[in-house]
């Protein structure tokens, strides 16, 4: 029986609600309210700004004649998606081996993978780099989709592997009888039934990936630098132009938040898949 809740109670978690995605969402507000100030309007008090001035596109004229953001953008995109995709060739198999074959330390190669995610990704900076420097992959795409994959390889076993745990293991069971080869009950069976677990872990990864500022910050320069190394070029020893670097997050947490927003309703089907029986 569902326990009753009053209209009192209601009131305030909803306002606490409120109040917490407000406080969450003000930074993303501030920033697209200073993207369109003038630089000399941006370093004013708060409410100067907000009521006291005009509204301009002139930080992003000179942010797209300064830096081609169509080219950090392409980066972004290719970088996010490829590591996306190439650590999924990887992890859709390791998560059914984990899922479906019996094995007694199972739990524990889960729990030292997603321990690999605790490790300061600076540790082991220079051998990565070192690395990149003998292969000539530094400042390269490639080099980029390999890392980020390797980086967020735990991650996508993991939730893969919790997504397979609630498919019945006899409906596997059938496909083998039916002549199914591994192959086939892996991409025809076990994938069209883990679709919205596969989904959210996508655009989740996709996420990341595009967020990823340490790695691409320290193995780009020109060539495949996306968008965060796009955001970090307007940090400057002269000081910080709040317009401009503004103007410059913004276009570059754009596609990002668009994308979530129209697939939210996809991000939240995957995230709670089998939390309900």
């Amino acid at each position: 029986m569902a326990r009753a809740v009053s209209n009192k109670t209601k009131a305030l978690n909803t306002a606490i609600a409120g109040t917490l995605g407000f406080l969450m969402f003000f930074p993303i507000l501030w920033i697209a309210i200073l993207a369109f100030k003038t630089e000399e309007d941006a370093i004013r008090a708060p409410l100067e700004v907000l009521f006291g001035s005009g509204w301009t596109f002139e930080s992003f004229a000179t942010v797209q004649a300064r830096s081609d953001y169509f080219k950090h953008f392409s980066n972004s995109v290719i970088i996010s998606v490829g590591s996306t995709f190439l650590g999924l060739l990887v992890a859709v198999p390791a998560a059914w081996a984990m899922a479906f074959v019996p094995a007694k330390h199972t739990k524990n190669v889960l729990m030292w993978m997603l321990s690999t995610k605790m490790l300061p990704p600076v540790g082991v900076l220079v051998p990565i780099y070192l690395m990149f420097r003998d292969f000539g992959l530094l400042d390269t795409r490639v080099g980029l989709v390999v890392v980020l994959m390797l980086i967020n390889l735990p991650i996508i076993i993991w939730m893969l592997y919790t997504y397979f745990k609630e498919i019945p293991g006899e409906i596997l069971e059938a496909a083998r009888m039916d002549g199914a080869s591994l192959r086939e009950e892996v991409i025809y069976v076990l994938t069209p039934m883990a679709v919205p677990g596969i989904a959210s872990t996508v655009l989740l990864n996709i996420i990341l990936a595009w967020n990823e500022a340490f790695w691409t910050l320290n193995l780009t320069a020109a060539k495949a630098a996306p968008l965060t190394q796009f955001i970090a070029s307007y940090s400057s020893p002269e000081g910080l132009f709040y317009a401009k670097l503004s103007a410059a997050s913004l276009m570059a947490i754009a596609p990002i938040l668009i994308m979530g927003w129209f697939s939210q309703k996809q991000l939240v089907r995957g995230l709670t898949f089998g939390a309900v029986k």
